[in-house]
């Protein structure tokens, strides 16, 4: 029996909210729905259990005025990841119902709480990372985890790729150290964090091979600055990728197909080369068999959640994610849907059919 490393996926990242004064997960409706201003009544998407798109229910909750350390964001645009997805069907666990999901969003400063100093009402500003709960039209949450916007990006803008901005930071300075003649395989490169990897990958100076589903979508990742695009789901990816890499493999594959493809992925990669598995559009990721890593291979599995749950981590990739948006390293809104149609807006990101990212406007 061969050895096979199982890929572990749970995204449950704690984080303390100062103004309950103890500590709440993702998933829990902390940030959105506890007692605050009275004045103010807006909607809010509650999560009423994993599922599909039925579980969600649009209320209307009262805005909750900003405690110590905290503001409150009046949000013009939310943003939807997959993540999304695994939060509500559960693939990634909730600990309690109901909750609110949702892991990034922009808009402006409504108010602000005690002991906040560098953010006034009125500034620009947007979040990414735990704790989820962006699925609502006003949110109070520690200032410790927003962003100032320069004039240059806009609210849908950071909306769409601040959360894939600094997955796409995580992954190619952090995970692995991609640069000048890097070569790398990017999965998806016509879509969200697709996008995103390719046109950074690109500014690196780093030759990119993406795979998309369709030719209208190769045309859309050439763009962007893909180098070689390996069209279909039917394509043969591993000889594809050796015919154009002269046999050698690429030095990195980013992977967020999950399903069967991760095998694929680490076959792509040449010796001592790096596959790296961030998600599972395509279903499960099965466990690997050790002889896969031969000769010299390297299999990581990294969380962007987990790695935002640490404050400097998480402005440092902010800072960059930034900075790429200024440099136009965006990904592209495919779909626009109001909050109330958030059942509609996961249909559309399930489907696959979107290139780009899909927001929720409230």
């Amino acid at each position: 029996m061969p050895q096979v490393v199982p890929i572990e996926l749970c995204e449950f990242v704690p984080i303390h909210c100062a103004a309950l004064g103890n500590f709440h997960a993702i998933g829990q409706p902390v940030a959105c729905a506890h007692q605050g201003d009275p004045t103010m009544t807006d909607q809010i998407v509650m999560l009423n259990g994993p599922g599909d798109v039925t579980r969600f229910q649009v209320q209307d909750h009262r805005s909750a005025a900003p405690g110590r350390g905290e503001i409150k964001i009046r949000h013009e645009a939310i943003g939807t990841n997959f993540l999304d997805i695994y939060h509500r069907k559960g693939i990634y666990p909730i600990p309690s119902y109901p909750a609110v999901i949702g892991a990034e969003a922009a808009g402006v400063v409504a108010a602000v709480g005690p002991d906040v100093t560098d953010l006034k009402e009125g500034d620009r500003v947007a979040y990414a990372g735990p704790p989820v709960g962006a699925y609502c039209s006003t949110r109070t949450i520690a200032a410790e985890r927003v962003i100032r916007l320069p004039d240059a990006v806009s609210a849908k803008t950071a909306a769409s790729s601040l959360l894939k901005g600094m997955t796409a930071y995580m992954l190619l300075k952090k995970t692995c150290d991609v640069r000048d003649g890097s070569r790398i395989l990017i999965h998806a490169a016509a879509g969200g964090l697709g996008s995103i990897l390719v046109r950074w990958a690109k500014s690196l100076n780093a030759t990119v091979i993406g795979t998309v589903s369709t030719p209208e979508k190769a045309v859309l990742a050439k763009s962007f600055g893909a180098d070689h695009l390996i069209v279909g789901r039917e394509a043969d990816i591993v000889a594809e990728v050796q015919r154009l890499t002269n046999g050698n493999g690429v030095d990195v594959a980013i992977d967020g197909i999950g399903g069967d493809m991760l095998v694929k992925s680490l076959r792509s990669v040449r010796a001592f080369g790096m596959a790296v598995t961030i998600g599972q559009a395509a279903g499960p990721v099965p466990p690997v068999p050790v002889e896969e890593l031969r000769p010299g291979k390297s299999l990581s599995h990294p969380s962007i959640m987990a790695w935002c749950a640490d404050v400097e981590r998480y402005r440092e990739a902010a800072r960059a994610a930034v900075q790429a948006m200024e440099a136009e390293i965006v990904c592209e809104i495919a779909a626009e849907f109001g909050l109330a149609d958030v059942a509609r807006a996961h249909v559309e990101m399930e489907s696959g059919r979107a290139a780009g990212s899909i927001l929720l406007i409230p």
